[in-house]
């Protein structure tokens, strides 16, 4: 899958999605702010792509758009894996506002979850071959990066709380589970809950990117009976500090990250998704 026109490589490897919250990078110095359009439509905005101080270079791109106006359900998941595999993006690490569907995962608490439960209606285009005549199939058993994901979480002591595992559900949205539905998926094993994780895992899987996600738990969703079910209030107050703690988590693993990716001639970090869709 190439992603677009070969006119946007960068040789930009690392790429960041920005959740709910989450709508710029502190830290970097912004280089280049690219408009990319793809053979399956424009991304949610433009690709920022912003410099280190070492040197190296990220991709940025807010999910839901710089002024948050994109549904969860109305994200073009394909344009925005398709843009940031053009620029030449090997290892993507996005955010996401989550509701806790544990008493221990508290709001504020991150989650680098290693498994996803697809609650999504069919609503969504979740492939790049859809209508194209060619069959392929992608392996999914592991919807995430268990070293993408090893790597953020020895920075753990760079956020309040990091848990380096668990299941999240991914359901339609905008609105909220109801008390029965966040109860069930409880009873699934679930630990989050979320609106965006797929079809975006699937997509990096089928481009070949390697793909954590950083969840970023806001609230308590609407299992918990001794309490009122989730406000969007009490969501936005959540989400601004956890905005602020998520760019601390990157900051501390850039470094890390910079180094597997642009300097491993080995390619450890991406190798098993490179290449991945040729078997």
């Amino acid at each position: 899958m190439t992603g677009g026109h070969t006119g946007y490589f960068r040789d930009v490897r690392i790429g960041v999605i920005g959740g709910t919250g989450l709508y710029s990078l502190d830290g970097l110095d912004v280089v280049e702010t690219l408009a990319v359009e793809t053979p399956w439509g424009a991304p949610s905005g433009p690709i920022t792509i912003a410099e280190s101080g070492r040197g190296f270079r990220i991709a940025f791109l807010a999910r839901h758009g710089p002024a948050h106006h994109v549904l969860p359900s109305e994200v073009n998941y394909r344009a925005n894996i398709a843009a940031l595999k053009a620029v030449g993006v090997q290892a993507i690490l996005a955010f996401s506002a989550v509701g806790s569907l544990r008493e221990e995962i508290r709001p504020g608490d991150f989650v680098l979850v290693d498994q996803i439960i697809d609650r999504t209606k069919g609503v969504r285009a979740d492939s790049f071959f859809t209508g194209t005549g060619v069959t392929a199939h992608a392996s999914f058993g592991e919807p995430v990066s268990a070293a993408l994901r090893a790597l953020v979480a020895r920075h753990a002591a760079a956020v309040p709380a990091l848990r380096p595992g668990g299941t999240s559900v991914c359901m339609e949205g905008p609105a909220f589970s109801t008390r029965a539905e966040s109860n069930l998926y409880r009873s699934w094993g679930a630990d989050v809950i979320n609106m965006t994780n797929i079809p975006e895992a699937k997509l990096a899987r089928e481009a070949e990117i390697t793909y954590a996600v950083v969840c970023m738990a806001t609230d308590y969703d609407a299992w918990r009976e001794s309490a009122e079910p989730v406000t969007v209030a009490e969501v936005m107050k959540t989400m601004k500090v956890n905005a602020g703690n998520a760019k601390a988590l990157l900051l501390a693993a850039l470094p890390d990250l910079e180094r597997a990716v642009y300097c491993d001639e080995t390619a450890a970090l991406v190798q098993p998704e490179a290449g991945s869709m040729q078997y």
